[in-house]
């Protein structure tokens, strides 16, 4: 693994093979027997993922279905997890702290990432937010292995920690859809937030925001997935209302190479849309697009000039789709690094090239 000569010391100190449970899952697939990973049984296959690049998952359901029953779990969803080195390393980095930088950080986990922060800034300038009392518990101990003892409090991420406020850096371990403005509020002027912002198309952006005036802003640096925030995670709400049937005659190919600028205009456009593509074996792609009771389907078959689409809900989300590929189109196709976020005390916004440019409809 890469790991920037800043952090290289650090993660000598804090193996990540000491935040790794007996019993893990390799990625987030609880169907899949290959998935699971055992030290007992199977210690050669466990060091292999441990010092693999992937994510390993450490709880199911919110802790509703421990790892550990592993036979019962093909249904379950992976909750927690130790996220892949290159994408914590590359996170780290984008966060710039350095000595003598207090470190609020959302979302304890494994307590891997809180551990290389605190041995390299030392604990006392670490404090780390976790939801989950067991998950909290569990970090601690982990820590502990490695002799470190940073601040882990149970407690809404959202809120953060104002009691340690202002921090001069924010470092973010969970999606998010909304950034709570409260983020911005407890950091120092100049300081910096990274998070993996999930707004709901394809997969998830990392950003790195700098506070000014109270304002975070700031551009886009790669694409991620991560597990969003308990808060945010969407409801599942009945889809309603009568179908409605029509044809596309998008290019599938915008959709197929999942384009992250074409994603982020979406975003900016569409706020608090999901949506994703799939292709299946015999080459047919299907776009889905859902937004509360509202829904929507393309279906592209191979090599034909149109889609069939069927829209559901008070919502014409195809529609509104279409309408943002072809403004993604008129502007050239600009790709992620012309893209940006700001928040502010009254909301969040996409912005192409400038924050005095936002992507609205």
């Amino acid at each position: 693994m890469n790991v920037a000569e800043a952090w290289a010391e650090a993660a000598r100190a804090v193996p990540r093979e000491r935040f790794v449970p007996a019993v893990a899952l390799l990625g987030v697939l609880p169907g899949s027997p290959t998935s699971w990973i055992d030290r007992d049984l199977d210690p050669e296959g466990w060091w292999r993922a441990v010092r693999s690049n992937a994510a390993i998952a450490v709880q199911l359901d919110d802790g509703v279905l421990d790892i550990e029953d592993k036979p019962a779990a093909p249904f379950a969803v992976a909750t927690s997890s130790c996220s892949a080195p290159s994408l914590v390393f590359s996170m780290l980095d984008l966060l710039s702290a350095d000595k003598g930088d207090v470190v609020l950080e959302i979302g304890t986990g494994t307590g891997w990432t809180a551990g290389l922060l605190a041995a390299r800034l030392g604990p006392d300038n670490v404090v780390s937010v976790e939801i989950d009392p067991a998950v909290a518990a569990r970090a601690r101990s982990n820590l502990r292995s490695v002799g470190l003892a940073p601040s882990v409090i149970v407690g809404d991420g959202a809120l953060g920690h104002p009691e340690r406020a202002p921090y001069d850096r924010v470092h973010v371990t969970c999606g998010v859809t909304r950034i709570p403005y409260e983020w911005v509020r407890q950091s120092k002027p100049g300081g910096v937030i990274v998070l993996p912002w999930m707004p709901g198309w394809q997969t998830g952006h990392v950003a790195r925001l700098t506070v000014v005036d109270g304002v975070a802003t700031g551009r886009f640096h790669g694409p991620s997935g991560f597990m969003l925030m308990r808060a945010q995670r969407p409801p599942e709400v009945p889809i309603t209302g009568e179908p409605r049937e029509s044809v596309s005659t998008l290019d599938p190919h915008d959709f197929a190479s999942a384009p992250e600028g074409l994603a982020l205009t979406i975003a900016g456009l569409l706020p608090d849309v999901r949506g994703r593509a799939a292709a299946h074996s015999d080459g047919t792609l299907h776009v889905a697009v859902r937004h509360g009771d509202s829904h929507a389907l393309a279906v592209f078959p191979p090599d034909a000039p149109e889609a069939d689409v069927t829209q559901r809900g008070p919502r014409d989300l195809w529609d509104e789709l279409e309408d943002a590929v072809h403004r993604w189109n008129a502007w050239n196709r600009p790709g992620p690094d012309r893209f940006g976020l700001t928040v502010t005390p009254d909301g969040q916004y996409v912005w192409l090239d400038s924050p005095d440019t936002p992507v609205r409809t």
